[in-house]
């Protein structure tokens, strides 16, 4: 595998946005409006990364997963989240600083998350603008989601590089299996939403503790 990247791969929720508040309340607000309990926010830690239809499974109490309740939270907590994403949600300290390093060095930069691509794209171009990443990949009904590696060879053939010449950065098990099935290079950042030992147990190449790091 190739030592230097010619490209960069982000996570975008818990790598280069905090997004976990806004994600909370909006799962609450669904939860609440059905009669069940809240949860705790620090507890989203563990429910996000697998896509909209999995934290909602995982917030909803046991009794009540079932396939049409799972559906119906699914549209409330999206209807939620699309009034509500943007109010506490920030990039992480010295992100920006990153990527614009790194964009000036003329690495190739994009994003691939499980995060509903409706939501993705505008996220990101609200946060980072228009022109910093060339290519932005939230999940889509047709595209297997990370840690399947269709994505990142889709981006690759786009790119006309090898994903051994990319470097996928997340803060995830699922992004470091996404990074390996991929045969990309998989760099995990210790100020997500998980954590390092989730990171190291599913084999990080690298850990960096700012993003600084990244572009040093």
């Amino acid at each position: 595998m190739s030592t230097s990247p010619q490209a960069y791969l982000f996570d975008l929720d818990g790598t280069l946005i905090d997004s976990l508040a806004d994600i909370a309340a909006s799962v609450n607000r669904m939860l609440e409006a059905r009669g069940h309990p809240r949860r705790e926010e620090e507890l989203f830690r563990q429910m996000v990364g697998d896509g909209m239809e999995k934290l909602v499974e995982r917030a909803l109490p046991e009794q009540a997963r079932d396939a049409e309740t799972i559906r119906a939270g699914v549209a409330e907590y999206r209807a939620n989240y699309e009034l509500h994403w943007q109010e506490q949600t920030r990039p992480y300290e010295g992100i920006i600083e990153m990527l614009a390093t790194l964009k000036a060095r003329g690495f190739k930069l994009g994003v691939i998350s499980n995060k509903a691509h409706r939501f993705t794209v505008p996220m990101t171009e609200h946060f980072f603008g228009k022109d910093l990443f060339e290519i932005i990949l939230g999940a889509r009904p047709e595209v297997p989601h990370k840690p399947a590696p269709d994505a990142a060879h889709e981006v690759a053939a786009i790119w006309g590089l090898p994903t051994s010449e990319i470097a996928y950065v997340g803060d995830s098990g699922i992004d470091m299996d996404f990074a390996k099935n991929s045969g990309m290079r998989a760099i995990g950042v210790r100020w997500g939403f998980r954590g390092e030992k989730e990171l190291q147990e599913h084999g990080a190449d690298v850990l960096i503790s700012h993003p600084c790091e990244l572009a040093a």
